[in-house]
């Protein structure tokens, strides 16, 4: 690990114990909290997420951000207690593009809170721990402008259930690119994690890839812009979601790889296509898809925005 990693690792890492409820209170001061949740056919998930962090006090708002789900996401989201907002009705003067990036970008114009903590509606196993975790540095050190969940990855196929494995991409894609173009960032144990919370001072002046490079991008963009001493990292334990199948890895790795592409200042050809190999009887069938990776540009340059707070 590259030395300055190391120091940030050993200095910028605590837990989620570290983060007593109390002591995130007596910080908090005027400081306000959003909650945001980005959701896609999520409610077999999305209601529990939502009814476990509508009671912590050091949360001010939490908000459901609908990406075009076409189940009872939005009813049971909203049943939970949450602020419903579908993509389309916040910054309506731009069309709708697919994608969790997309509507993590537009939930800085639907939100209302200095501080942003992210988390995906997909968690089985979901503690409130996440968001205190994750608000700890923020709401007690004015350096911190970034913090960045880790934690280990179950794998589950089928009944069969393994407590570490996932984030494979992560491992195949992720770090490999951290470790040869920002060494100084391989100290991110999970740098494509869904939980993060960051300033919002900070949110609206990076660019957000609408898919799923948009995780890396923030963190690479954070660092250019803020530096490493302005990051931190908190250990959740244990993430359990829906693993996604080899093919859907193969398409986010095109995408995180174009964002990596863009930031290392090399062209991106356009449109970008996986050509990917179905088992078709005897022979395979070819699946073509175009996996494009789009940016939305820094909040503060967008007409219509800041949103009323």
């Amino acid at each position: 690990m590259d030395a300055s990693a190391h120091t940030w690792f050993s200095n910028r890492t605590s837990r989620a114990q570290d983060w007593p409820l109390a002591r995130l209170l007596a910080a908090k001061g005027e400081t306000t909290v959003s909650v945001v949740l980005p959701a896609l056919n999520e409610a077999a998930t999305v209601g529990r997420i939502v009814s476990r962090i509508l009671p912590l006090p050091v949360v001010d708002e939490v908000v459901v951000m609908d990406s075009g789900s076409t189940d009872d996401t939005v009813a049971v989201a909203a049943a939970a207690g949450a602020r419903v907002v579908r993509r389309e009705d916040v910054l309506p003067q731009f069309a709708p593009r697919p994608g969790k990036g997309e509507v993590l970008w537009r939930s800085l114009a639907a939100t209302s809170g200095d501080v942003i903590c992210f988390v995906d509606s997909d968690l089985r196993d979901f503690s409130p721990s996440f968001v205190t975790g994750l608000l700890g540095p923020l709401l007690t050190d004015t350096g911190v402008q970034f913090v960045k969940a880790t934690y280990d990855r179950a794998l589950r196929s089928g009944e069969l259930e393994l407590p570490t494995g996932g984030g494979r991409v992560t491992e195949l894609v992720a770090r490999p690119l951290l470790a040869l173009h920002w060494p100084a960032l391989s100290g991110f144990v999970q740098p494509l994690g869904g939980e993060y919370a960051a300033r919002r001072s900070l949110l609206e002046r990076l660019p957000f890839a609408c898919g799923y490079g948009v995780e890396f991008g923030l963190l690479v963009d954070t660092f250019a812009l803020a530096g490493l001493d302005a990051m931190a990292q908190v250990d959740l334990s244990r993430r359990k979601h829906r693993n996604s199948d080899l093919h859907k890895l193969g398409q986010m790795a095109v995408e995180i790889l174009q964002v990596a592409q863009a930031r290392l200042g090399r062209p991106v050809p356009a449109p970008v296509e996986i050509t990917q190999f179905v088992r078709d009887g005897s022979g395979y069938r070819l699946v073509t898809t175009d996996m494009t990776e789009h940016e939305r540009p820094p909040m503060v340059t967008v007409e219509g925005y800041p949103s009323p707070r």
